[in-house]
């Protein structure tokens, strides 16, 4: 077992998950690396002063270059705004300390493509931070469909949908100024992520990008509030993923449908612990769905429980997304999604951007 201490820049709702999982993922997954909470940074020494107190960091600073300096910081964890990722992962490769940056990337494609640029000229280890993918559902999703339970896959359908800004008069806000902060930078990389995952690259699109409420009190909205892109990905299958924070009802509506040639599969993040299953092999009277829960059968959820059915949650998904950015460091391979996995993302809601612009399908540059 070997100590390797730990920085976090931000110490807001991300900060305080991946503080937590730090803290965790050695009790946990019995990792070979052991994150010691080095440092945190925040906007001010008082706020991160509260952080360190709260978090059981070391010390705290409101710097972020003294932060990624430091020689006792000896891996790093990005959760500050997008736009300020580009310039912390530059300087953080350029010290070859690791990476793990929260998503989006960057604030746009061109930030995203340095950052790539920055890991693999030092070869340095690199993650970007997509938790949804790694519930145990979602990753026995991926099995089901790699051991072809459901045949050749021949159509995808995802969402990603909240109501976090559904309400018209809800006032203005830093989440709705900057396409970075729109739906199409907060929500969509989620799902996105999901169908390259689930069902591999994209090979052209079309997209909608729409701003429902254009005014909120005190001030004008200046991105959108929900999307749509209609795809056919590179394998021939077709696709249909839908983002929005105006979705009435919907608190975590991360969900997909996968229909196969064999079976079909359906998953909603709200029932994180269920997958349902549906298989043509069964007997005619008795084909339907099945919910199946998760249980210690099922990936990385044995470490958390060894009850079936009991559950795990948002918390846990970070844990395991810790354990990976350890692993990542400790072996030197590269572990899914790297920077690079993350530039795709960037590019399709890029792409995506450009398509709703001329109302036209686009074809994926490759880069």
């Amino acid at each position: 077992m070997t100590e390797i201490g730990i920085g976090i820049l931000g110490g807001g709702y991300m900060g305080k998950a991946h503080s937590v999982a730090m803290a965790s993922v050695g009790a946990v997954f019995n990792t070979a690396l052991r994150p010691r909470l080095e440092m945190i940074c925040a906007s001010s020494q008082e706020s991160a002063e509260r952080y360190r107190a709260a978090y059981g960091f070391a010390r705290a600073t409101d710097d972020w270059r003294v932060l990624v300096a430091d020689p006792k910081v000896q891996a790093i964890v990005i959760a500050t705004p997008q736009s300020t990722h580009r310039e912390i992962v530059e300087a953080a490769f350029a010290a070859g300390k690791p990476v793990l940056c929260e998503k989006p990337m960057g604030a746009d494609l061109a930030d995203a493509e340095a950052m790539v640029a920055a890991a693999e000229t030092t070869g340095t280890a690199n993650m970007v931070a997509y938790n949804y993918i790694r519930t145990p559902a979602s990753q026995y999703a991926r099995r089901l469909i790699s051991d072809g339970i459901i045949g050749d896959v021949t159509a995808f359908r995802g969402e990603h949908t909240e109501d976090f800004m559904a309400d018209p008069k809800a006032p203005a806000t830093w989440r709705t100024t900057g396409m970075a902060n729109g739906t199409m930078g907060d929500l969509a990389p989620h799902m996105i992520n999901a169908a390259l995952a689930l069902v591999g690259p994209i090979e052209s699109l079309i997209a909608e990008v729409e701003t429902v409420h254009k005014d909120r009190p005190g001030g004008i909205v200046t991105n959108d509030d929900h999307a749509q892109i209609m795809c056919r990905f590179a394998n021939g299958v077709m696709g249909q993923m839908f983002f929005s924070r105006i979705a009435t009802g919907r608190k975590m509506g991360y969900a997909y449908e996968i229909t196969g040639t064999k079976g079909a599969i359906k998953f909603d993040q709200e029932d994180q612990n269920a997958i349902w299953l549906y298989k043509m092999s069964d007997a005619e009277a008795e084909r339907g769905f099945r919910k199946i829960l998760t249980g210690p059968a099922h990936p990385d959820y044995e470490p958390f429980c060894q009850g079936p059915g009991h559950g795990t949650g948002y918390q846990d998904q970070i844990i395991i997304e810790a354990r990976d950015f350890l692993h990542a460091i400790h072996s030197g391979d590269p572990v899914w999604p790297t920077f690079r996995d993350g530039l795709e993302v960037a590019r399709i809601v890029h792409t995506a951007l450009a398509s709703a612009e001329t109302r036209s399908w686009h074809s994926l540059s490759k880069g």
